[in-house]
């Protein structure tokens, strides 16, 4: 009789750890651990500061795919924030037909949002094609949100109107589009940039006329 109620005992402990191994691998009553809760849903950091990293120019669309490979082999997904390049949409004339890209308006300029510390220093630094920090003395310039948005969205300003990266020069011959003097020649009398218009002088009943057109408003003239 005491044999038996043994080896009752025993199946009954045994039964039991059987179930709280079960109720383990099932997930009940299994603490999250933080860790796993801050990966789910991340905070953001308070000690975020935004910081511009000098790299070589025409390099900068590099430089932000390294420095995302790093944090991510580094852990650092809780201190590195946003990475952003300033960029502007530009129309280029390739082979008589119009394309807009987005431009580098800032070549040479990686805007990076991050709590910064002397290790975090150190793997930005060592980052592929990048020279160092925006600083004053030893100390990184540490910018405003308000001064980085100013820069950042310059490019949703600018999408309405893009940019037409053509260059003309004074006394070039060039042939209007479009508008009231569409399809005639003149000489380019003045550039400006800025606005991206020409002062273009075209003949009207033999007599050289100023009119002032758009640069997507123009072709160069065939010679």
């Amino acid at each position: 009789m005491a044999d038996e109620l043994n080896n009752e005992n025993v199946q009954a402990e045994n039964l039991e750890a059987e179930q709280i191994v079960a109720s383990e691998v099932e997930g009940e009553g299994v603490p999250v651990p933080p860790a796993e809760e801050a990966a789910a849903a991340p905070a953001h950091n308070e000690n975020f500061k935004w910081y511009i990293i000098h790299a070589y120019s025409g390099f900068e669309r590099k430089v932000k795919e390294s420095l995302q490979s790093r944090v991510a082999a580094y852990h650092l997904e809780d201190r590195v924030g946003r990475i952003e390049i300033p960029t502007e949409p530009t129309t280029e004339l390739r082979n008589g037909k119009k394309y807009t890209i987005d431009r580098v308006f800032l070549p040479g300029y990686v805007f990076v949002e991050m709590a910064l510390d002397n290790d975090l220093w150190h793997v930005v630094k060592n980052t592929p094609r990048v020279t160092g920090f925006l600083q004053t003395g030893d100390q990184p310039n540490a910018l405003s949100e308000a001064e980085v948005n100013a820069m950042l969205n310059r490019s949703d300003v600018t999408k309405e109107k893009p940019k037409l990266k053509l260059k003309f020069a004074k006394g070039e011959q060039v042939r209007i589009t479009e508008g009231p003097f569409a399809n005639f020649n003149g000489a380019v009398d003045d550039v400006n940039e800025d606005k991206q218009t020409l002062k273009v002088m075209v003949s009207i009943f033999g007599r050289p006329t100023p009119t002032e057109v758009s640069f997507s408003n123009v072709e160069k003239a065939e010679e």
